[in-house]
Formats: structure tokens, sequence, C-alpha cells
């Protein structure tokens, strides 16, 4: 069973193995900004890594935080956590929410 968190539209998912897909080590804190109001989740330390399909993980070496101006702050443990963005239901479509 896997540990989750969730800040905001932001869900955290403890991974218990790396992703067998090649990743990107991206540099920065921003996890991603928010389109509708700007604010960003941020991560206080660890690495940002980005799969060709568009999968968001965050490396995380030894406890740390996730901080967004608009939520309260998030402490994620050591590991390796997906990022999945919280979708939302219209009668039209299913779609991603957007803060």
């Amino acid at each position: 069973m896997s540990l989750q968190q969730r800040q905001g539209d932001r869900l955290f998912v403890q991974q218990a193995t790396l992703p067998s897909r090649p990743l990107t080590v991206r540099q920065g804190i921003r996890i991603v900004a928010d389109e509708a109001t700007g604010p960003a989740h941020r991560l206080q330390t660890g690495a940002i890594q980005d799969a060709p399909d568009g999968t968001r993980s965050l490396n995380i070496p030894h406890p740390t935080q996730v901080v967004h101006e608009e939520h309260g702050p998030l402490t994620l443990e050591p590991g390796l956590w997906r990022v999945v963005r919280k979708p939302e239901y219209r009668p039209e479509a299913i779609r991603t929410v957007v803060d």
C-alpha cells in the first residue's frame, strides 16, 4: 500500500520502485504553476523528474516540504513520490482542475 497526501489539486503518491521509463531531472523547485491564479507548488529540497509521457515524480532524499501560497505546507518523507493532478467532472467532459 502506498502513502498518499494531498495539497490543493495535487495528490502525492509514494512509490515503491522507480519507474521503468527514462526520467529527465528538471532544475529548480517549482513542481507546477497553477494556470488560473499563478501560485506554484514548490519543493523545498529534492529532485523533480519528468517522464516522456508527462508523468512527474519527486525524488526526496530526506523529509522536506511542498509549499504553496494558498495551502498549508505539506511534509513528504524520503522516497519517490508521483505527482497526480486531481481530475474534475463536468457533464460535457472530465478535465483537469485549475486552482
